[in-house]
């Protein structure tokens, strides 16, 4: 069974080995892709493109193409998928052309004339070619060094546009290669410059005749490798009849060493009992041991939980001594504010009294000092009475002496009335003047009644 899964495991390794295609190596020619003439990359227009000359470049771009579409040097250039394909005619069919081959001035074109770049060309410089040596690796760059470095004066004029295929599109278009080269000699006269351009459009039975040298090369290379195949099958079960018998004689020594090791599986089970015996008897020691230890640990815990008991137990009585410290300190302070709050409270008493005592001393001053003034008045007045009442008893004195007068010496009659008429209107004048003093004695007595 396993000589049948080895055999069948080569087969598979030498045919995928057949079938795989060998690495790139450049030969300065166009590769075809898949199958003859050339492989459909799903470029079908329906007339023939718009193209638009990039400014300082040989190379047209179709600005209203959905496509990494261009054309130089008579060809028409698609960059899809990573691979560069080539055709003369508009919509292919197309042929692969490896990277080494591509034309210096397409890999020219700025980032931005891509219509679909790549993921890899994001943060690329839009106004720069593509960074096809970060991308393709160390060797591309190395054989293609110096691609990137041109003259911008020297570069050599566009090829003009087939605009004949204009004339064949929808059902028109040739599919047929060999039409659509019978159609462009007749319309198209450019001479290609690049190698690969060139050898683009050679005749088609050169191409025929390299494609079947080609076929029969790669038909020899499957028939040397189908011999070496047969001949690796047969080293192959050669050296698994070998093994086969080496593993015989690694079995029978396997099953001697299997004996030898089961016996001193035995010799290390006696020695493992009575180490284990012996472990038994050291743990059982050590158990005992470890339970004596055991024992000091609680009684040494025992002690100091005793400690710690009594310990807390000081820590209380202290803590309740500081406390009731603290209340008394507490009660003393507020003892003493109380105390202050009295003392404070009679001082406030004393002063209110001393205010009072001086508000009445005040109100008393006052009083006399006052009640002088109204004696004062009052022995004014009475001076200013007996003033007048001396004056009027002088009146009445001089009248009644004026009168003994008049009486002595008669006078008219007109006359004599008119002097008694005098006194009386003195009299009145006397009565209103002691009237206006009342009055005024009154009104002094209401006010310092009512201050």
């Amino acid at each position: 069974m396993k000589k049948r899964y080895l055999v069948i495991a080569i087969s598979m390794t030498l045919v995928q080995g057949c079938y795989t295609a060998p690495p790139y190596q450049p030969s300065g020619r166009v590769l075809v892709g898949v199958g003859y003439p050339g492989v459909n990359i799903g470029i079908n227009f329906s007339m023939y493109p718009d193209f638009v000359r990039i400014p300082g470049y040989p190379v047209y771009y179709a600005p209203q193409v959905d496509s990494n579409y261009f054309f130089y040097d008579g060809l028409y250039w698609v960059f899809q998928g990573d691979d560069w394909y080539a055709s003369s005619w508009y919509n292919g069919p197309w042929d692969v052309v490896g990277y080494y081959d591509v034309p210096a001035y397409v890999l020219r074109v700025p980032v931005r004339y891509y219509r679909q770049p790549p993921p890899y060309f994001r943060g690329w410089h839009a106004d720069a070619p593509p960074r096809w040596g970060d991308h393709w690796g160390r060797d591309w760059e190395q054989r293609r060094s110096g691609w990137d470095r041109w003259d911008r004066g020297s570069a050599p004029a566009p090829a003009p546009l087939p605009v004949y295929q204009r004339n064949y599109s929808g059902d028109r278009y040739p599919r047929a290669v060999e039409q659509q080269h019978t159609i462009r000699s007749e319309n198209y006269r450019y001479q290609p410059r690049e190698p690969v351009t060139q050898q683009y459009y050679q005749p088609r039975v050169q191409q025929d005749q390299q494609r079947q040298q080609d076929q029969q090369r790669q038909q020899d290379q499957q028939r040397q490798q189908e011999q070496q195949r047969q001949q690796e099958q047969q080293r192959q079960q050669e050296q698994e009849r070998q093994q086969d018998q080496q593993r015989q004689k690694e079995k029978e020594q396997q099953r001697q060493q299997e004996q030898e090791r089961q016996q001193d599986q035995q010799r290390q089970k006696e020695k493992e009992q009575q180490r284990q015996q012996e472990q038994q008897r050291q743990q059982e020691k050590e158990q005992q041991r470890q339970q004596e230890q055991q024992r000091q640990k609680e009684k040494e815990q025992q002690r100091q939980q005793e400690q710690q008991r009594q310990q807390d137990q000081q820590r209380q009585k202290e803590k309740e001594q500081q406390r009731q410290l603290e209340q008394q300190r507490q009660k003393e302070q507020q003892r003493q504010l109380e105390q202050q709050r009295q003392k404070e409270q009679q001082r406030q008493l004393e002063q209110q009294r001393q205010k009072e005592k001086e508000q009445q001393l005040q109100k008393e001053q006052q009083r006399q000092k006052e009640q002088q003034r109204q004696k004062e008045k009052e022995q004014q007045l009475q001076k200013e009475q007996q003033r007048q009442k001396e004056q009027q008893r002088q009146k009445e004195q001089q009248q009644q002496q004026d009168l003994e007068r008049q009486r002595s010496q008669p006078e008219p009659k007109g006359k004599a009335k008119d002097q008694k008429a005098a006194p009386q209107d003195q009299i009145q004048k006397d009565k209103d003047a002691q009237q206006e003093y009342e009055r005024k004695k009154k009104e002094d007595e209401e006010r310092y009644q009512n201050p």
